[in-house]
């Protein structure tokens, strides 16, 4: 038999999932945002949360209004970057302080929940969408109680014609009506040597970090002697990530953003992550626009482009669409250089022929900043955040489970490394989730605890079908996707 859902689903609610990603969209514009990109987002968390479920494709396509198994699929490899982190729409809505960051958030973990509802459920799928939904609620400093229903959102201020900065005194509100609460003001930008404490707080990537503050302290004094009015040479500041899948390359360059930010090199400091999908378009001609468009969204900030080497050209005739959007990207760099920082990332050896084959891409990428695998005690360090930041608590049996897991784990190109450590959490919660079936009122300590037989290989219980295939029990890191980015928690303390 198919396991059956647990009594209370990971996101907030009970909608269908068609319901749940109208709400996302319908959040998004009245946030002042795209609709369409946050439909097409939300409908990629779903096909994330749902892949390894028999039949979800079919059900994913009613509630898109339509689509083939592997529009499906596509959309699950988009969108299990957002199943270990915040959407891009999400997380653009908490850096601008938006008063709907908290509603959208929650909207999202919906759209989570409702995924549980395609196909026939295993318990991979469970513990994808409650992971998912506490990577959506992360944003939220205080979020809904798992279960609980959301609270109100907030009305929007209305700010038209005050001067930023400034508090007007409340009004009193008109019988009947309720006034709206003013908008919190936004915090301050971290300094650099905020954002420098929270990169040398991130597990492992030594190398990186020392990088790192190589390149800091490089772009810091040709600042200063520019400002002196000293000849200074030209320091490039595009960077290459090379690794393998799961090894913190997003983490770090989303603080390079931030950094390069607090050295007033950027204005806005923010992260564009894509990949070849969202660059090259179905026709000649196009792509260079939609190139254009990703680009102009990342000024100010910095466009990570994952597994770049994809948009080379390779066979006889090569690819004309990549290669049509590697021109407008070197176009593009050269004209917004002074605020635009782009990083490609990917496998060492590919990533190395993308970067030769290119003069215009060799002038500008100089300096590759290498990502090592991480070993067996990071791997469990950051097995405990991550169950710690989706707040559950692992035994010390548990601990060990892992370890020997981990021991028998085939290394390669192919280990997914910190994302491994996420997919078996993922899998010992669905697992989690399915031993507490019958248990009508667990305890907190029986809700929040993952035990050693939780991490197991096997079927939870012997002589029961859990509806779960061999792919779905731990571990399943299966060889990591090119398009997904590795989880942003990973290296964070």
């Amino acid at each position: 038999m198919s396991p059956s859902r647990p009594s209370s689903p990971p996101g907030t609610g009970t909608r269908t999932l068609e319901d749940a990603v109208d709400a996302v969209a319908l959040l998004a514009t009245t946030a002042g945002g795209d609709g369409a990109t946050a439909r097409v987002e939300a409908l990629a968390l779903a096909a994330a949360v749902a892949e390894s479920a028999p039949q979800a494709a079919a059900d994913w396509a009613v509630a898109a209004g339509g689509g083939s198994t592997q529009d499906f699929f596509d959309a699950a490899s988009r969108g299990r970057r957002w199943r270990e982190a915040p959407t891009a729409t999400l997380r653009r809505l908490a850096d601008q302080q938006s008063p709907h960051t908290t509603a959208y958030a929650q909207a999202l973990a919906e759209v989570a929940s409702a995924a549980c509802d395609l196909g026939e459920p295993t318990v991979r799928v469970m513990g994808n969408a409650s992971v998912a939904a506490a990577a959506q609620l992360s944003v939220v400093r205080s979020a809904p109680p798992a279960g609980g229903a959301p609270p109100a959102a907030k009305a929007p201020v209305a700010t038209a014609g005050l001067t930023p900065g400034i508090r007007t005194a409340p009004t009193e509100a008109a019988p009947g009506t309720v006034a709206p609460e003013p908008e919190p003001a936004a915090p301050p930008a971290k300094t650099l040597d905020e954002l420098l404490a929270e990169l040398d707080a991130l597990i492992g990537l030594h190398n990186v970090k020392r990088e790192i503050h190589r390149q800091v302290a490089l772009l810091r004094v040709e600042k200063l002697r520019v400002s002196a009015g000293l000849k200074s040479p030209t320091i490039t500041r595009h960077l290459v990530f090379t690794g393998n899948p799961g090894t913190g390359k997003t983490t770090v360059a989303r603080l390079v953003g931030g950094i390069y930010q607090a050295l007033g090199l950027l204005t806005g400091g923010h992260l564009v992550e894509v990949d070849r999908s969202e660059l090259v378009a179905g026709y000649l001609g196009q792509t260079a626009t939609k190139t254009a468009e990703v680009v102009a969204l990342a000024v100010g900030g910095v466009l990570f482009i994952d597994e770049a080497y994809s948009l080379t050209a390779s066979g006889p005739g090569g690819d004309q669409y990549g290669q049509e959007s590697v021109d407008t990207l070197v176009k593009e760099m050269e004209d917004r250089r002074d605020d635009l920082v782009v990083i490609v990332a990917g496998y060492p050896a590919p990533m190395a022929a993308f970067i030769g084959a290119n003069p215009g891409l060799a002038s500008r990428f100089r300096t590759t900043i290498e990502f090592e695998d991480y070993t067996d005690d990071e791997l469990v360090e950051i097995l405990q955040h991550v169950a710690q930041g989706a707040d559950y608590e692992l035994e010390a049996a548990a601990v060990e489970r892992f370890r020997e897991v981990l021991g028998r784990t085939a290394r390669g190109s192919s280990f997914g490394n910190g994302r491994y450590a996420r997919n078996a959490l993922d899998a010992a919660i669905g697992h989690h989730a399915w031993r507490l079936r019958d248990t009508a009122a667990p305890t907190i300590e029986q809700l929040r605890l993952l035990v050693a037989r939780d991490f197991d290989e096997e079927p939870l219980e012997e002589g029961v079908d859990t509806g779960a295939a061999a792919s779905d029990r731990v571990p399943a890191p299966g060889p990591p996707n090119p398009d997904a980015s590795p989880p942003d928690p990973e290296g964070t303390p």
